[in-house]
């Protein structure tokens, strides 16, 4: 089964997550690049296993719960929303950033998640 083209893009933004993460750290290019990835691989797996989804944050917060609980991904619910929070603190600055883990973490916690829905297809 070919690769479909949301899982193509994550794979594209999460190769700028890796340069992102490295030192210096680029938390704004980060924050956006890694967010971005990941709703783009929650997306692909729910389009595989056929959980809806919309075009909004919080629909594909609830398609990567869908996708932990029934179908065995791994939870990146909550990944999901602290990249958006960072995403926001560093395009406008009105939100202190959630710090809670390193960039190598969030590059390695992306990457991976992309592993799995790839080995879907």
């Amino acid at each position: 089964m070919p690769e479909p083209p949301k899982l193509a893009l994550a794979r594209q933004q999460l190769a700028r997550v890796q340069v992102a993460s490295t030192d210096p750290v680029d938390w704004s290019d980060l924050a956006l690049y890694a967010f971005y990835a990941l709703e783009n691989a929650v997306a692909a797996a729910a389009d595989h296993f056929g959980v809806s989804w919309q075009t909004t944050h919080p629909s594909k917060v609830a398609a990567a719960r869908t996708l932990n609980t029934k179908h065995g991904l791994t939870d990146v619910a909550a990944l999901l929303t602290t990249l958006n929070i960072l995403r926001k603190s560093e395009a406008y600055g009105e939100t202190p950033p959630p710090r809670s883990t390193t960039a190598e973490d969030i590059a390695r916690e992306v990457e991976q998640f992309i592993e799995s829905v790839a080995s879907l297809f």
